[in-house]
């Protein structure tokens, strides 16, 4: 009995990451999948969760309930952070487009952008700062000078590290949503 899903004899389709027509616009998503070094950072964290969650049962077993919840409130941490972690990134929808950090979000209306580009210029190497040449996904807003400007995603960043086709179409998706829906707001 032949069990296609698991076997490599299917093409491989490259529409992976579009959107399907069905899907709703209005709900924010991600035009892109999350890069290995990104999701290899999250597990980890969340190994490291388990590993704390497991000193926590041992030290509730040995008696002592308020160490126990040191470590269980320190584990709580922890998962919070993997999981701020891997939702990291820009984000859209046909309200506008929203740029997910590790402590801050925020959204601009497609009203508000002037242009979305691609760069190239020194950009930090998975956000440290250490700088090195590459390519940036720029947002221009109509508020603001174009100097200042923070970049949506650089091609050395945790999910495009030497993925620069992903980002090549992650970027293209962008500058498509931008000029849609720049257009009509």
């Amino acid at each position: 009995m032949p069990l296609p899903f698991l076997t490599a004899d299917r093409a491989f389709e490259d529409t992976d990451d579009t959107a399907l027509p069905f899907d709703d616009r209005d709900q924010w998503r991600r035009p892109y999948r999350p890069g290995p070094w990104r999701v290899g950072s999250g597990a980890l964290l969340l190994l490291l969760a388990s590993f704390v969650l497991v000193a926590a049962v041992i030290i509730t077993f040995a008696g002592s309930l308020a160490g126990a919840a040191i470590c269980a409130g320190f584990a709580v941490l922890i998962i919070a952070s993997a999981l701020r972690l891997l939702r990291m990134g820009t984000w859209v929808s046909a309200r506008g487009l929203r740029r997910v950090g590790f402590l801050t979000t925020q959204t601009v209306p497609w009203a508000q952008i002037a242009a979305v580009r691609t760069a190239q210029q020194p950009v930090r190497w998975l956000g440290l700062p250490r700088t090195v040449q590459g390519q940036a996904l720029i947002l221009v807003r109509r508020d603001q000078r174009a100097e200042g400007q923070q970049p949506l995603l650089t091609d050395r960043n945790a999910d495009f590290l030497a993925r620069h086709e992903a980002f090549d179409r992650a970027a293209d998706s962008i500058e498509v949503w931008a000029d849609e829906y720049g257009r009509t707001a």
